[in-house]
């Protein structure tokens, strides 16, 4: 790999130093984790709470001025014994009289439920959302029944109240209530299935028809035997294992699940990945990402990447004659003192014309 100004002016380097700097090992890395690093057991998830709340006590930041806003209202008067007339239009004469609070704001209010689930009398915090007013500093929440994520459930899961502390200055209209979700219902996350099995789905940066094949392999040599029927232990695809809970374990789930995420796990790098993100410039790279002959012409540089022998800094031709790897450019561009702006076009430039073998993940 050659850079250099479209002028023709040559950057000369140290070829020891820089030669030693990409030199890479041709055999792929094996990592070694245990199964739980890099899957999770299906039904173990995360679930969503939701609902429409009130806030009051605001310093004139709020915003009674529009129906819903004034319907709530009205909703909490007439629970709390002092019920107002929704006769007509919200322009009636009672709902005039709303119109003129200033000190209350329409919230959505979510909860996280976590992955193992709560139980009533569990309290959790919440995130408070405004719908229109101007800020929530000062505000408490005065009541919200939160639903859970089937819309065709009524049932009311939790209660939620208290008072909001902001995110930040910046963001006025979100704030959290810390243990201010109080559940009234059990949520229970079950993980075998009616006929005893449990899937571990891997996690989409470790999903791949390899790995997959190999812990299911793994699984059935460490807890079962070759010659038991069935199928106890499946790959059904790249992300998705299914495994059936052993006869000595029938009645205790918990502790082969346990012992199973505890299998150590020695994987191959699942997929070549350069990941960007543009807002803070980073540029995260696995080692084996490989890019074609390519020539580029970006600002005042011309980089050129090629198996051919340079006297020149060219890093291009590895030990065995494989393309020349992206990191070596991304090292070559930094040592040239190249803005990482730069460097990211580049590199989505490359992807574009074909020559990035890897996979490319913009954030």
């Amino acid at each position: 790999m050659k850079v250099n100004s479209h002028n023709k002016f040559i950057f000369y380097c140290s070829l020891s130093v820089v030669l030693s700097m990409f030199v890479c090992e041709c055999q792929p890395a094996l990592g070694r984790t245990v199964l739980r690093n890099i899957c999770r057991v299906k039904g173990q998830e995360e679930n969503v709470l939701r609902g429409l709340g009130l806030v009051v006590g605001l310093n004139g930041t709020g915003e009674a001025n529009d129906p819903a806003t004034m319907r709530a209202i009205a909703r909490s008067l007439e629970i709390m014994g002092s019920p107002v007339s929704q006769r007509g239009l919200p322009g009636a004469e009672n709902f005039t009289e709303l119109r003129k609070i200033k000190n209350a704001a329409l919230v959505w209010v979510t909860a996280r439920v976590p992955a193992t689930g709560a139980r009533r009398g569990d309290k959790l915090n919440c995130t408070v959302s405004a719908i229109n007013g101007k800020s929530l500093e000062g505000g408490h929440l005065v009541f919200s029944a939160l639903q859970g994520p089937n819309t065709q459930d009524s049932r009311v899961y939790a209660l939620a109240e208290g008072r909001v502390e902001l995110d930040s200055p910046e963001h006025p209209l979100v704030g959290r209530i810390h243990g201010g979700c109080q559940m009234e219902e059990d949520v229970i996350t079950p993980f075998v299935d009616e006929n005893g099995f449990i899937t571990l789905v891997l996690e989409k940066n470790h999903a791949d028809f390899q790995i997959a094949s190999e812990i299911a392999a793994m699984i059935h040599q460490t807890h079962f035997t070759q010659d038991e029927e069935g199928e106890r232990v499946q790959a059904i695809n790249a992300s998705n294992i299914v495994v059936q809970i052993p006869n000595e374990y029938r009645n205790e789930p918990v502790q082969f699940v346990s012992t199973l995420l505890e299998l150590l796990i020695y994987q191959p790098e699942p997929e070549a990945r350069v990941v960007i993100n543009e807002r803070t410039g980073s540029i995260v790279i696995s080692g084996d990402v490989q890019i074609g002959d390519v020539v580029i012409s970006h600002g005042n540089l011309v980089v050129e990447a090629t198996e051919e022998t340079s006297p020149f800094v060219d890093v291009s031709q590895e030990e065995d004659g494989e393309s020349a790897k992206l990191k070596s450019l991304v090292d070559a561009l930094n040592s040239l003192k190249v803005p990482n702006e730069d460097a990211i076009e580049i590199i989505k430039n490359i992807e574009r014309n074909g020559k990035l073998h890897g996979r490319l993940i913009i954030e």
